[in-house]
Formats: structure tokens, C-alpha cells, sequence
């Protein structure tokens, strides 16, 4: 049962990240980023988590330093002296956008992002790998970013996550790692068409949440735990495997849509090597993502033949079905516009 306060809670999270996209000045961009910020953190605490406290405490300093360093930029972007005037641009490009990737949990200013996601239940790692990205995103476009800087930021997340997830067992950390990479497709997309963007984004949120939705139901935490779970229940099997083939971006999938999209407008706009070094370097996390579901296609001989009391997973299956069908879907509706 859902407390009042958390209901509460959640509802002035949402309306921050509204105000924050909304806003005509900086300043109500970094107020609505304030709201946000200080309506997570009672969702995040948990009395039945005893790590929770700590990750909330790691997540409020990064967020609290990260929204400094955001004001100290506006501050120097609005002083007009001509002592201070060559520091505008560096605090524009250099600051500014250094505060709202690190609000990202994008490389190379990712530390806390994996080690917060390792605290949290499933459902906070919904929101913290889907709502909470919005508003930072949305800001970094109206700041409109140099292409350099951006290509560079790229690139860190690509590395970065593809070796770290290469290693790991812990399943919130691998969807950690996984959001940084899709967080560089994310900003690739960013360069060549907002619109693409918007299909990335919300094709990301769809594949996410299902996933989660799949972990938090069945309380899985680690990838030993995958064998045992899905040979209880194969429609939990198909479902996992098509969301992680989908989050992956293969062709017969939802997920293969948006970076399809981000690839084409690239090569259009002579980002030609970028797009090759997108496509490379996610056939690592693509390898990871391999591990997760090689555990699902194990057969265990010892399977139980009583069938276990699950609750209704209609709208889970209802989304997997979009997500199998949605790119045939997508392909005949494009051809007619």
C-alpha cells in the first residue's frame, strides 16, 4: 500500500521536472531541477532496504554539487563585464554542461550512477534510469552544446560503459551501464534531429520499464538468479529475452527503430566515423546483454512441475507485444507519410 507522503512526493517530483522543462529562464530551469531533487530523495528511503539511506546520501551530494556548479555558470554567463567576458563562453560550454551530464549520469562523470542504482529497489531504478532524465536532457538541448565537446562526451560513455558492464553480475549495475551507453546514442541523436531524439527517448522509457517491471516482480537481483526464474515460467523467458534483443537494437524489434533513425541522420550530416564507432562499440554492451539472456536458455532438468501462484502479468506481456510488433508497425506507417 502506498503511503500519503510518497504519493506526494512523487507528484512534486514530476511537477519539478515539468518546470524545469517548461521554464523560460535558467534560473526556473535550475529551481524546477531543485524541486525534483528534493522530492526523490523521501522516495528513495526505505525501511526495508538498509542501503538505501547511503545511496540516497551519495545521490543528494552529487545532484547538490552537480546543481551548484549549474548556478555558478548562470551566475557568470550573467555578468556582462568585460573583465569576466571571456569566461562566459568557457562557463557555457565547460560548466553548464559539465553540471547537467553529471545530473545524467553520463561518462565521465558517471561514478555515482552505478553505486546509487546498487542501493535502490527495482522501482526507484525505474525512475532514476527513466523520469530522471528528462529534465537534464531537455535542458542540455536548449543550451545548445558545441559539437566537439559533445562528440567527446560520446565517445567516454561508449568506452566506458562497454568495459565496465563487460564484467558485471549485478543486474541493476548492468542496467546502469546499459543506460550510459543508450545515453550516448541519446546525445549522437541530439546532434542531427531533436525529433530523433524524442523517438529514442521515448522508445528507451517503453524498453526500460518493462524490464524493470520483469525484475521488480520477480525480485531478481543477479544474473545466477536468471537460471532458476526463467525455467519456472516461459512466457517470462520470451518476454526478457525480446525486451533485452529490443534494448540491444536488433532489427526485429521496437529497439532497433530509434537507431536506425540516429544512424541514418548521422551518415546524412557527415557523422559518418561517429555512427561506425556507435555501431562498434555497442556490439560490446550487445555481448553483455548475450550473458543475460545465454542464462535464460539453459535447460535445467530439475524444473518444478507444480506451477507456481504468479499474479497477472497482462500489462507486461501487453508491452512485450508492443515491442514485437511495434517496428512493423512504425515501418508501414513511415512509408505512407
Amino acid at each position: 500500500m502506498l503511503k500519503f507522503y510518497k504519493i506526494m512526493f512523487f507528484n512534486s517530483m514530476i511537477l519539478g521536472t515539468l518546470i524545469a522543462i517548461s521554464s523560460y529562464s535558467w534560473f526556473g530551469m535550475w529551481m524546477g531541477l531543485e524541486i525534483n531533487l528534493l522530492s526523490i530523495i523521501p522516495l528513495f528511503n526505505s525501511t526495508k532496504n538498509m542501503y538505501t539511506s547511503e545511496a540516497s546520501l551519495k545521490y543528494f551530494l552529487t545532484q547538490a554539487m552537480a546543481s551548484l556548479i549549474l548556478l555558478l555558470s548562470l551566475i557568470l554567463m550573467m555578468i556582462s563585464t568585460e573583465l569576466i567576458a571571456p569566461l562566459m563562453s568557457l562557463a557555457k560550454e565547460i560548466l553548464l554542461n559539465s553540471a547537467l551530464l553529471t545530473k545524467l549520469g553520463a561518462a565521465p562523470f558517471h561514478y555515482w550512477f552505478p553505486e546509487v542504482m546498487e542501493g535502490l529497489n527495482w522501482m526507484n531504478c525505474m525512475i532514476l534510469l527513466t523520469w530522471q532524465k528528462i529534465a537534464p536532457m531537455c535542458i542540455l538541448i536548449m543550451s545548445n552544446p558545441k559539437t566537439e565537446f559533445m562528440v567527446v562526451i560520446i565517445l567516454t560513455c561508449l568506452v566506458i560503459s562497454s568495459i565496465m558492464g563487460f564484467n558485471q553480475i549485478s543486474l541493476r549495475k548492468i542496467m546502469a551501464y546499459s543506460s550510459i551507453n543508450h545515453i550516448a546514442w541519446m546525445l549522437s541523436a541530439m546532434l542531427v534531429s531533436v525529433s530523433v531524439w524524442f523517438i529514442y527517448l521515448i522508445v528507451y522509457l517503453i524498453i526500460t520499464i518493462n524490464i524493470s517491471s520483469i525484475f521488480a516482480y520477480s525480485k531478481l537481483m543477479s544474473i545466477n538468479q536468471l537460471t532458476l526464474f526463467m525455467n519456472q515460467n516461459k512466457t517470462n523467458k520470451i518476454s526478457l529475452m525480446i525486451n533485452f534483443m529490443s534494448l540491444g537494437g536488433l532489427p526485429p524489434f521496437l529497439g532497433f527503430l530509434p537507431k536506425w533513425f540516429t544512424i541514418n541522420w548521422m551518415i546524412i550530416e557527415n557523422f559518418t566515423i561517429l555512427a561506425f564507432l556507435l555501431i562498434i562499440l555497442t556490439l560490446i554492451m550487445l555481448f553483455v546483454y548475450i550473458r543475460i539472456m545465454l542464462s535464460s536458455l539453459i535447460i535445467q532438468f530439475s524444473e518444478s512441475k507444480i506451477p507456481s501462484k504468479n499474479l497477472s502479468l497482462f500489462p507486461i506481456y501487453l508491452i512485450n507485444f508492443i515491442s514485437l510488433s511495434s517496428l512493423f508497425g512504425c515501418t508501414f506507417l513511415f512509408n505512407f507519410i
